[in-house]
């Protein structure tokens, strides 16, 4: 909030207590910001030093230099010690911190990958340092907890139309934290350093002086901050944790989170090659059994020259990573996988959905390869509301993508493709999709990472289709990125589910920690106005989570005017009529007689309606309900619990009408659809009977096409179930609100349909398609609800 608004809004809250004589707690926005800075929670001061190009170096008296040369590039940051401190201190992650590596199993004894600590890295450092080389250093070594450091960077820039504004954020998280704990953004991941970015004219940006210059500025800057932690890596410090406790902490450095330019410059290594094994650049459809490693590095730097290092193995031999000043730290064994980078923006986004316009385009031509995509677009547009879920009203031909895009097209872009492209087009994308999901998973087993490389391997088979029309691939299958796919199995038995060391986590940490605090500045020298947003805000933070810890803030003065938004009471005849339901009364009737009578075996269709007990009142009808479930693999709260709103009203955000498609409950010891039913709600009610409070929805039933999958996409197939095949005649039951397990997402069939999509509107596909896709991709819940390993 700007000063202008502080000040009005202490203007009307002053107002509001004149006739009381009273004031509010701050005079204006001076007074606010002088409190909040006096505030000692949250005190970690950013500090300020200098790095330059070597003067020996620069040619002449520096007078006819580039600017590079001459500048001092400075880098700002705060104590990373402290800033761990902090986090280990903090009470918001009580019960949400491992303090050791631990191995987790399931109950039949298969081994759990979950959170950073129950990984093999994590456990074999910890071995290292009950080796007797250590502890003839320090016998208090024993015991001690370990604090993997993870770290994590990425330029970004905040305006491109008042002039190019980049800045190099460092972020700092342990990899103590829960994995859903790091990705709610709950103080898990803190700001810790604005890397310098040395700027050049054109004529130096392939300079190799510069080049290298720029490589080495970077791991310095790291090496320097990271300075303070050094001492602390071989003998234990004692420190304060979230749940009271002291205890003895070692810090090493762990995963190095970053994209694929930024992983090149953490390994030193040549752009195209791989930063974790010694494959080819020019070979990257296989894995090398041989691992980069520091020591493998350092004996190649030793013995070849700086061209056979470049054309050989793809090291830049003459850069030296910021790890060499750390204790047991290898650079290409901390690498992390990055999904969104790597799978979601790089393998689907770059590559499929490009291979399959350039398809169209060289296997049919471009008049009707345009057609062809064309009618894609349509199916994308068509496709229902669900919740979160961003509409392409125009298909996916923008310009400016953004991670948000490409997540959104892989939810849906399965079903639009089917019977435009060929079957192994299809199936590779089903792979790949499945892959990913897959590796997005918040734990693993042995028999999801087995089901990853299943799926990781058919999308190397069917991806030989892009091969087959000259003119698609640009580079070959030669692409890092898909590459890093063959590593995600070690990654994950190393450092457990990828989803916890995610580019994704920093990228949205950009927006609190760079793009909010520029917006709030005036623009000239805007990086210390950010820096002392950023301080101010991380004190609020510290103070919010020490005033709960207090019980200060319990509770919201709304919860009881909320109780009864949204309802309202009507006549059974009425609402029969609006649903096209006119025996909503026979309907509730049953529903009643099996609430009674709950171990009855005598079904619905047996079931006389003068057995039923009698139903004649008003009834209230609700236009949503609330779902609430566990889905740590999806955004979700510190907890890994997600809220989704179900809707079943006559009027959306003042348009057409919404009814939601939901799961029910049939048998939970039967997997996906054999154990679930689909259905849409037609309405949610709610009634008294007998003393009892009933919260119902009346629902019109879907039924499945085949017991298994199709066999192209993957996906379940339902249709609409009508009493004796008449549309007119809906199948409809009332049933009890608590047997809904979640909403579910529908996309009409359009291969094989006579529909004409060019003037159909999405909100009416589920009243028109004759069949659905179940679609298991709209988010990693529903696809663990309904994929089989």
């Amino acid at each position: 909030m700007s000063a202008g608004n502080i000040d009005a809004l202490l203007d009307l809250w002053r107002a509001s207590l004149l006739k009381y004589g009273g004031t509010p707690p701050f005079s204006n926005h001076v007074d606010l910001y002088r409190t909040i800075d006096s505030t000692p929670l949250g005190e970690v001061r950013w500090q300020c030093f200098t790095l330059r190009y070597p003067e020996g170096n620069v040619p002449g008296d520096g007078a006819g230099a580039p600017s590079w040369m001459t500048d001092s590039h400075e880098v700002w940051y705060r104590d990373p010690r402290a800033i761990i401190k902090q986090m280990l201190a903090n009470p918001d992650f009580k019960g949400q911190l491992d303090y050791a590596p631990l191995r987790e199993f399931s109950a039949d004894g298969t081994r759990r990958l979950c959170n950073f600590m129950s990984g093999d890295w994590a456990w074999r450092q910890a071995v290292r340092y009950s080796t007797p080389d250590i502890l003839a250093q320090d016998a208090g070594n024993r015991g001690a907890a370990f604090v993997p450091v993870i770290l994590g960077s990425d330029k970004t820039t905040v305006s491109v139309a008042t002039g190019q504004n980049d800045y190099y954020p460092l972020y700092i998280s342990i990899g103590n934290v829960h994995n859903t704990t790091r990705r709610a953004h709950r103080n898990a991941v803190a700001l810790a350093a604005f890397l310098a970015i040395p700027k050049s004219t054109r004529k130096y940006d392939g300079d190799l002086k510069f080049r290298k210059f720029r490589r080495q500025l970077f791991h310095s800057s790291l090496s320097r901050i990271l300075f303070s932690l050094r001492e602390y890596m071989e003998h234990p410090e004692l420190v304060q944790c979230a749940d009271g406790q002291f205890r003895r902490v070692i810090y090493g450095l762990g995963p190095y989170i970053a994209d694929y330019p930024e992983q090149a410059l953490l390994g030193c290594i040549v752009q195209g090659w791989c930063a974790t094994c010694l494959v080819p650049g020019s070979d990257l459809t296989k894995v090398d059994s041989v691992r980069r490693s520091r020591q493998h590095t350092e004996t190649l730097v030793e013995t070849l020259t700086l061209g056979e290092l470049w054309k050989g193995y793809g090291i830049i031999g003459d850069v030296v990573p910021f790890t060499n000043d750390f204790p047991r730290a290898d650079i290409h064994e901390l690498i992390a996988p990055d999904i969104l980078h790597q799978l979601i923006k790089g393998t689907f986004k770059d590559h499929l959905v490009k291979w399959i316009e350039r398809y169209m385009h060289f296997k049919y031509g471009q008049t009707r390869g345009d057609d062809i995509l064309t009618q894609i677009d349509r199916r994308l547009a068509v496709v229902p509301p669900f919740s979160q879920l961003r509409r392409f009203r125009e298909g996916r031909g923008f310009k400016q993508w953004t991670g948000d895009d490409s997540k959104a097209l892989m939810k849906i872009y399965l079903p639009a493709l089917h019977g435009h492209v060929p079957t192994d087009a299809i199936r590779s994308v089903r792979s790949f999709l499945e892959f990913c999901y897959i590796a997005r998973r918040s734990e693993h087993f042995p028999a999801t990472i087995e089901g990853m490389q299943d799926a990781c391997s058919k999308f190397w088979q069917y991806r030989e289709i892009f091969r087959s029309v000259p003119g698609v691939l640009k580079k070959d299958f030669n692409l890092p990125r898909q590459h890093s796919m063959l590593h995600y199995e070690r990654h994950i038995w190393n450092f457990g589910a990828p989803s916890g060391l995610c580019t994704s986590i920093t990228e949205s940490k950009h927006i609190k920690a760079v793009k909010e605090p520029w917006r709030r500045s005036n623009r000239y020298e805007a990086l210390g106005q950010m820096l002392l947003t950023n301080q101010r805000m991380d004190k609020l933070a510290m103070s919010r989570v020490h005033y709960e810890e207090q019980g200060m803030l319990a509770g919201t003065c709304l919860q009881a005017a909320r109780l009864e938004l949204g309802t309202s009471q009507i006549g059974l005849d009425e609402l029969g009529m609006k649903l096209g339901a006119p025996s909503l009364t026979d309907l509730i009737r049953h529903f009643l007689f099996h609430q009674l009578h709950p171990d009855g075996s005598q079904s619905g269709a047996t079931l006389s309606i003068n057995d039923c007990p009698p139903f004649n009142q008003s009834v209230f009808v609700h236009s949503s309900a609330e779902a609430v479930f566990y889905a740590p693999s999806d955004p979700s709260g510190i907890a890994g619990m997600r809220r989704e709103f179900i809707r079943a009203t006559s009027t959306w955000r003042k348009g057409s009408a919404r009814y939601d498609c939901v799961y029910v409950n049939r048998d939970s010891t039967k997997h996906g659809l054999l154990g679930l039913d689909v259905a849409r709600v037609r309405t949610f009610l709610s009634f008294k009977f007998e003393g009892v409070v009933y919260n119902c929805a009346v629902v019109h039933w879907f039924q499945r096409t085949s017991d298994r999958p199709d066999e192209d996409t993957g996906m379940w197939i339902v249709k609409p179930s009508y009493i004796r095949g008449r549309r007119s005649a809906p199948l409809l039951s009332v049933i009890h609100i608590d047997t809904i397990y979640r909403a579910a997402h529908l996309i009409g069939v359009s291969n094989g349909s006579r529909i004409e999509l060019a003037n159909l509107h999405y909100t009416q596909s589920l009243d028109v398609f004759e069949r659905f896709y179940v679609n298991k991709f709209i988010d990693h819940h529903a696809f663990d609800l309904l994929h089989t390993y």
